[in-house]
């Protein structure tokens, strides 16, 4: 854990996260992670689906809930028995922020919808995550991070040319994703209630977030109606070479050379200056119309030598180039270590330490912190409670023989 005891950023802001599983979760933790007091609000059976996503840990749930739920704490509550929606509303009266990703018109239906809660809370700040949106013709459509991989055009260009679509590396791309736009979303709102005191709500969709990040795909179709299609390990639409390569260990390196200068210094390394040349393949124009002959002479020189060779020789002079890192390789590699891009955090109740990605990004004068790894079920539901909401020990007991907690 950060030992740095300076204020936090979002300290005495309060967010209640009634999501599920990754994309408004994450945005609630990466708010966490920055001072915000996040209660993990969750029913009483079962908690959020993510505590069984992942590898099984002696606690019952999971590294990837201990992981992703970091410093929050776990409040149990039905918000479908009408007294739990009634604590619900009484917990969001006393909050900043509400991360929430129920189909559009479940909260409306148990009386928690937004015209509802802005009542209570002028100044709530409401994030609202589905996989198409609060409006349009698909908004009741289930959705998930492999959907909005489909629907936002990435899983299409995935995979080897004409061949299967591959999952375009982590199948919850999408959700982290539009955690984070939803963080930008509510630091935004948040900064418009300084100025007005009035709160809104944020309307996110899976697919748009990876939609958003599709370079020039819109304009070419646009402008040229050109459908990029799948390019395998080399995309050689703007730069040659430009892609992944074998090396002699079975290993693969990525080499990318955006710029004519870039492919001189890779020439370089590979001890063939002369390719750089501007009679053989020194302009990018010209790598770009003969890219399988480059491709084919890098792949050569790449399979004739190690991963630690190539990237030796790569590194003395310039030449972008790096490997395609398992997780073995980052837990050994000596940038991830300088950056402390890895914390371990002792776990009491589990009697063990895990290991966690730190806290992105970096902040001189107010680096995040990690408090505490993802809650038991429903572990605060009495501090809480007592502590936001002044209840008794007496009344606390009674919901709980009533089930709303």
């Amino acid at each position: 854990m950060d030992g740095n005891a300076s204020p936090l950023p979002l300290a005495g802001i309060r967010v209640i996260d009634a999501a599920t599983v990754v994309a408004a979760p994450f945005c609630a933790t990466l708010l966490g992670e920055f001072g915000a007091d996040v209660l993990k609000v969750e029913h009483p059976v079962g908690g959020d689906a993510l505590r069984r996503f992942g590898t099984p840990t002696a606690r019952g749930d999971t590294l990837t809930w201990l992981s992703e739920s970091r410093n929050k704490r776990s409040v149990t509550l039905n918000l479908q028995h009408p007294e739990g929606a009634q604590l619900f509303k009484d917990l969001v009266a006393k909050a900043d922020v509400l991360c929430e990703n129920f189909r559009p018109g479940t909260l409306e239906k148990w009386g928690l919808g937004w015209d509802v809660l802005s009542q209570i809370n002028p100044g709530l700040i409401m994030l609202r995550v589905t996989g198409y949106g609060q409006t349009g013709p698909y908004k009741d459509r289930p959705g998930f991070a492999r959907i909005a991989h489909a629907v936002g055009g990435i899983s299409y260009l995935a995979g080897m040319p004409k061949g299967t679509p591959v999952t375009p590396g982590s199948t919850t791309l999408g959700d982290y994703m539009t955690g984070l736009y939803g963080c930008i979303g509510v630091l935004l709102a948040l900064h418009y209630r300084e100025k007005t005191g009035r709160g809104q709500y944020i309307d996110a969709a899976l697919y748009e977030s990876v939609f958003r990040c599709s370079d020039e795909l819109v304009p070419a179709y646009g402008m040229y109606k050109k459908v990029r299609e799948r390019h395998g390990p080399h995309h050689n639409d703007f730069a040659c070479p430009h892609g992944h390569f074998q090396t002699k260990d079975g290993k693969w390196v990525a080499i990318s050379c955006a710029t004519d200068k870039l492919f001189a210094r890779l020439a370089k390394a590979m001890g063939r200056p002369e390719l750089a040349s501007s009679s053989i393949y020194g302009e990018q124009k010209i790598r770009l119309e003969h890219a399988n002959d480059v491709n084919e002479i890098v792949r050569d020189w790449c399979s004739s030598l190690t991963r630690a060779e190539v990237l030796e020789r790569c590194n003395a002079t310039a030449t972008p180039a790096a490997p395609l890192n398992d997780i073995a390789d980052i837990f050994g590699n000596r940038q991830v270590h300088a950056r402390r891009n890895l914390i371990a955090v002792d776990v009491e109740d589990l009697g063990e330490t895990i290991i966690v990605p730190n806290i992105v990004p970096k902040l001189s004068e107010t680096p995040g912190r990690i408090r505490s790894l993802g809650p038991r079920l429903g572990e605060h539901t009495d501090e809480v409670l007592k502590e936001v909401l002044g209840m008794s020990d007496e009344q606390i007991g009674e919901l709980r023989a009533k089930r709303v907690i």
